[in-house]
């Protein structure tokens, strides 16, 4: 049953992966057995990340590309094929939100969303699937987001990528199935990291944070996700445990989407 969820000799790309989920995720991949390839627009946060890497045990690779620029995709791409090899599992995680109610938001500001979180998997996919199909095997894991499923104020640029980013991962999978290319999504509900830290403050009384109160109250595990809970979903959808799972979104949020919430007292 291990040798299923070896991933020994495998190249994962984790895009986005300086830092957070995609750290996280990178990390739990090479545990497994992977080899790390990332990339990030900046090259400080590469460089930081490869030390972060390393004092953690990992050897990664890092990569300064932009994920929605297809020329430079494709070029990082081959570049990272000469100097590592082939890439066997991808996972798209670098991705932005602007929480703007929608009548604010410009259309300029709507289209920057949409390019990095739903046009950069695309790219991103369409330049390593060649490989897969060559190899006869393939992992291409999307994060996705509960807002693949809900609406919520502000977040209307960010639900529309991540709802369009479920139905490109379903495409993938139906389009490359034959090929022996699994693509899955990962759904993660609201996760502890420092950028929602200050959601999670308690108030100058004690109490919790109102979007805290919410978000607990909503969630039949009554506590927020940490980076740890990706990992088993993750080295399961990049393993050959997975091989038969296909198109298939996994979200990891503690129980939300199946929850009604509680009847106020």
């Amino acid at each position: 049953m291990n040798s299923q969820f070896s991933l020994k000799g495998k190249i994962a790309l984790v895009t986005g992966a300086s830092y957070g989920i995609g750290f996280a995720i990178a990390s739990a991949l090479a545990e497994a057995g992977a080899k790390i390839v990332f990339n990030d627009l900046r090259p400080d946060l590469v460089e930081d990340a490869v030390e972060k890497y390393k004092a953690a045990g990992i050897e990664a690779h890092g990569y300064v590309f932009d994920v929605t620029n297809e020329e430079e995709v494709y070029s990082m791409i081959a570049k990272i094929e000469k100097e590592v090899g082939a890439v066997d599992i991808l996972v798209n995680n670098a991705g932005i939100i602007k929480r703007i109610p929608m009548h604010e938001m410009s259309a300029e500001e709507f289209r920057r969303v949409i390019d990095i979180d739903l046009n950069g998997p695309f790219i991103m996919a369409k330049a390593v699937i060649p490989a897969m199909i060559k190899k006869g095997h393939g992992k291409i894991i999307n994060i996705c987001s509960m807002m693949s499923e809900l609406g919520r104020e502000t977040v209307s640029a960010y639900a529309a990528a991540k709802g369009g980013l479920k139905m490109l991962t379903r495409n993938i999978a139906s389009e490359y199935g034959e090929y022996n290319i699994q693509c899955n999504g990962i759904g993660p509900g609201y996760i502890a990291t420092p950028q929602t830290a200050p959601l999670r403050e308690k108030q100058a009384d004690g109490s919790r944070h109102p979007f805290d109160s919410f978000i607990i109250a909503k969630t039949p595990a009554a506590r927020w996700g940490t980076t740890d809970d990706l990992k088993g979903p993750a080295v399961f959808l990049a393993s050959e445990a997975s091989n038969f799972v296909n198109g298939h979104i996994l979200y990891v949020d503690g129980g939300i989407l199946a929850y009604i919430g509680k009847q106020p007292k």
